[in-house]
């Protein structure tokens, strides 16, 4: 039985997620009584069955977590314009399919099926039991860069007995990787001390750090939107108050005059960018949007949190040209009082290398590093050695220089599949990064991403790197699998579209209708 009462999701809430799915087509323009989530699905479906397809979709993209109570059948009636009836047989479909469990006088919760996995709401990689079973496009990681990963580890085993004669616990950092993090700041312009630099485990926990520290629960947070999705649940989760800010269209970028206003009427007091080859657009934010930012949220008292782990990842040749990539965002902040940078090895180099950093003003990592001793009070010190090792010998340059290779030559294969196999998707190929952010034909990207699963892909949809329900229409791909494997992908990620154009997407069973 699952756990009751850790989330309640409102009429109007609800009402709006499944308004989402409905619109995300061309026949998204129904009438009330077709009821909601029917988007794609033929026009006999009974009004209670597109219900529960709808609410289903939710629980198995993790947008409605297991245990979240759902509202009342009259209220959530009326805020659908059905009938209770329509309401009532849906949630007892639910109920016989294992999702939904009631009790009278306690309301209905979300369940789900015995013996399966629970969905995630993050993005996360394959558990290892499944990895023969699916296409993975779910996760934006490659495989490590060898020979790099076994030379650093080598390299970092022989500098190890030292270090194992201490305690081992540097919640600031090692210090030699500090000071080596803090000259590559420097070289690129933007002059740094390592009193700046405090060494994380992985950049998710620098910003679990920066958020605990900087926006506790209540305070409001400006996001983009789209934006990464496990920032976005991350911030949920501690209790922020989103306020997303839209994105412009394809890989436009940043919409300047929309951030000043949001930034200057709600006065968040933080702010997340990723403006290196954003995550999942790919949009690389040029130096004048980047010092208008930092100025506009200098001018409200906003922090900006710039997440840059994909910064090294430029694809496109000519940025390698010296002057041809912006400067970091953190170069626009001299006195240190705005931004806060965050960067990793593991989206560069290797994920299974959870090594991440933050640069702030020595003040900000003093308040990160004390605050430390009540979370994971460093980062493991073999680790640390390995990308130290690497920045200091040349290895991390040879390594991301692989990296670039292999991604490049991926994406050019994954964007001639999707032209060649789902032409009436769109999308604009980004300069670098790792992902490219799909229109889905006009059809729901949840539904495919459902019936992906059935068709031996798994694919995140749009709505996961939105705030409450948007971005339906869109899927992110991933430059993670290339040649044939890619065609392959494409071809199954066409036959999901045409289970869902035929009225499937919704069906699949819980057990493959999961994306962790």
């Amino acid at each position: 039985m699952a756990e009751r009462g850790i989330a309640v999701v409102r009429p109007a809430q609800l009402a709006r997620l499944l308004a989402s799915q409905r619109s995300a087509g061309a026949e998204g323009a129904q009438a009330p009584d077709a009821g909601p989530g029917r988007a794609e699905r033929p026009r006999h479906t009974p009004a209670y069955q597109a219900l529960a397809d709808g609410i289903r979709v939710l629980v198995l993209e993790g947008r409605v977590p297991v245990g979240a109570r759902l509202p009342a059948e009259r209220e959530l009636a009326t805020a659908l314009a059905v009938s209770r009836t329509t309401v009532a047989t849906a949630f007892e479909t639910l109920r016989e399919a294992g999702f939904l469990e009631s009790r009278r006088g306690a309301g209905s919760w979300i369940s789900f099926p015995a013996g399966a996995p629970l969905p995630a709401r993050g993005l996360g990689p394959l558990p290892p039991e499944r990895a023969g079973q699916l296409i993975d496009l779910g996760y934006a990681s490659l495989p490590a860069p060898e020979p790099w990963l076994t030379r650093a580890v080598r390299g970092a085993t022989e500098a190890l007995p030292p270090y194992a004669l201490t305690h081992g616990d540097y919640p600031a950092g090692l210090p030699a990787l500090r000071q080596t993090l803090a000259e590559r700041y420097t070289a690129r312009g933007v002059p740094t001390m390592p009193e700046q630099i405090m060494v994380t485990t992985g950049a998710m926990g620098a910003t679990d750090a920066i958020i605990s520290l900087f926006a506790p629960r209540g305070e409001r947070v400006a996001v983009e939107s789209p934006s990464y999705a496990n920032i976005l649940q991350l911030l949920r989760d501690a209790g922020a108050r989103l306020v997303p800010v839209a994105m412009a269209e394809g890989i436009g970028g940043w919409d300047v005059a929309r951030w000043r206003q949001v930034l200057r009427e709600s006065v968040p007091r933080l702010a997340y960018l990723v403006a290196d080859f954003h995550n999942p657009t790919g949009a690389l934010a040029d130096e004048e949007s980047r010092r208008a930012l930092t100025t506009a949220a200098r001018a409200a008292g906003t922090v900006l949190l710039v997440d840059e782990t994909m910064a090294e990842l430029r694809l496109d040749a000519d940025l390698d040209a010296p002057g041809a990539m912006p400067r970091p965002v953190c170069a626009f902040d001299p006195a240190g009082s705005t931004v806060i940078t965050v960067g990793s090895a593991s989206k560069a180099f290797w994920a299974g290398l959870r090594v991440g950093w933050v640069r702030a003003a020595p003040e900000t990592i003093r308040r990160l590093v004390a605050a430390r001793a009540y979370a994971d009070l460093g980062t493991p010190v073999l680790e640390q050695l390995a990308l130290h090792w690497l920045l200091t010998t040349g290895g991390w340059e040879e390594a991301v220089a692989l990296r670039r290779a292999q991604a490049r030559a991926n994406r050019a294969a994954l964007v001639t599949a999707i032209r060649d196999r789902l032409p009436d998707w769109e999308f604009t190929v980004p300069r670098g990064g790792l992902t490219l952010w799909v229109r889905a034909g006009g059809l729901s990207g949840s539904r495919i991403a459902a019936a992906g699963e059935e068709a031996g892909v798994r694919v995140p949809s749009g709505p996961r790197f939105g705030v409450d329900g948007a971005f339906e229409g869109y899927l992110r791909l991933p430059f993670t699998v290339g040649g044939s494997l890619a065609e392959e992908a494409a071809d199954r990620l066409a036959h999901a579209t045409a289970l869902v154009r035929a009225g499937a997407g919704a069906h699949t069973s819980a057990q493959r209708g999961l994306i962790a």
